[in-house]
């Protein structure tokens, strides 16, 4: 079940030099580009359809992409967010599978550019969106989803300090099969002061 009302589009949120800002239709292009550069790095953990049918990203006009994921605030459904460094688009950050009703929960999913790979970029956007998630959607959990091999979201989830909550086995296809799934988790009552401040108690760069 959907959040059951529309969500307004909410600021851009920042801390230092990153920035989490809602996707808009001139963010297409810079999204395309960056896909299409960024093969060889996103490849091995983008989703694909098991028909075999999968679009390479990058390959086609975002256009349409932008216009579903915008839709998604108007059906109170996820959150389509843009990563940026010093202004400059260099990722996204996506809140889906977001329910209201006794769950109050979500997903989220990233991915950045290789070259501000290693910046502590990452951290610092998710520790944003899930401080939004919270206080202003009022949402109890959210939860991340991570292939095991994935080494650079894995050290994502440490440094937030995310609770391992198991396997999901052969959960979503991705590179062209079924693959497990590392699950991290955290509540609002785990979150405490908030996931940015966590990171700056922890010294993370960025924070």
């Amino acid at each position: 079940m959907p959040l059951g009302r529309p969500i307004e589009e909410p600021a851009p949120l920042r801390a230092g030099r990153v920035e989490l800002r809602v996707i808009r239709g001139r963010d297409a292009d810079p999204l395309r580009a960056l896909l299409s550069r960024n093969r060889g790095w996103l490849q091995r953990w983008e989703a694909t359809h098991p028909s075999g049918r999968s679009v390479t990203p990058g390959s086609v006009s975002m256009k349409p992409t932008v216009k579903a994921l915008r839709r998604q605030l108007r059906a109170g459904s996820g959150v389509p967010f843009v990563v940026m460094l010093d202004g400059e688009v260099v990722g996204q950050l996506s809140v889906s599978e977001l329910s209201g009703g006794a769950l109050q929960s979500a997903q989220i999913g990233y991915w950045v550019s290789e070259h501000v790979a290693g910046q502590g970029v990452t951290p610092v956007a998710v520790a944003l969106a899930i401080d939004y998630l919270f206080a202003e959607l009022g949402l109890h959990r959210v939860e991340i989803c991570i292939r095991p091999e994935n080494a650079a979201s894995l050290r994502v989830v440490e440094k937030l300090g995310l609770r391992y909550e198991g396997k999901r086995e052969s959960y979503i296809h991705i590179d062209g099969a079924w693959r497990d799934h590392e699950c991290y988790v955290v509540t609002r009552e785990e979150a405490g002061a908030g996931m940015l401040a966590r990171l700056r108690d922890r010294g993370v760069p960025g924070a």
